[in-house]
């Protein structure tokens, strides 16, 4: 049996586009792999510092309001992941969920009308500038690099896409509010 040289070269031009197809499947999955990694909300607020101790702790401190509704919010988890494995020995994470009432005097003190709403406060507590929406990894990066070395933050007021934070939270468990017709609502504190 004689292989002429036209199939043989059919079956090398087969052999190569079969190569190079198993490459680029392999360099796809590969990019998906390193991308930011995924993260929700509900984890990063489970394994966030609790206010009052962020507050006494004498290290800087980064607050974030947000509400698991909040697309802006979502779209971030993952930068905001990154940004804790980054900064953990040096920066306390806060997470504040704006349907919480308990927050409410959180959010009237730092103006939270839209969401994710970030706030850089330095090692004594003190407000050092704010961001809001979705800005990006790099932009809250340098703030967190300056508000660690106690430097002004170079992005003192940065805005981004936001979603607007709804009516007021609600109360309290336990307590009734007469505009929650008896509703109940989650507490993620």
């Amino acid at each position: 049996m004689s292989v002429n040289s036209p199939e043989l070269g059919q079956r090398l031009r087969n052999f190569v586009i079969a190569v190079v197809a198993i490459g680029l499947t392999l360099a796809l999955v590969l990019g998906i792999q390193t991308r930011t990694p995924s993260a929700s909300l509900t984890e990063l607020a489970k394994s966030a510092t609790p206010l009052e101790q962020a507050l006494a702790n004498g290290k800087p401190t980064f607050v974030e309001f947000y509400a698991n509704w909040c697309t802006s919010c979502q779209a971030m988890a993952g930068d905001m992941q990154m940004l804790r494995m980054d900064y953990r020995d040096r920066v306390n994470f806060v997470m504040l969920n704006v349907d919480n009432s308990n927050w409410l005097p959180e959010m009237l003190h730092y103006r939270v009308d839209g969401i994710p709403h970030f706030v850089f406060l330095d090692d004594q507590s003190e407000d050092s500038g704010f961001a809001v929406g979705e800005v990006p990894r790099a932009i809250l990066a340098e703030n967190l690099d300056a508000l660690v070395a106690h430097q002004p933050l170079p992005h003192g007021q940065a805005m981004g896409q936001a979603s607007e934070v709804e009516g007021t939270p609600a109360p309290p468990s336990g307590s009734t509010d007469p505009r929650s017709h008896g509703a109940q609502v989650s507490q993620d504190r």
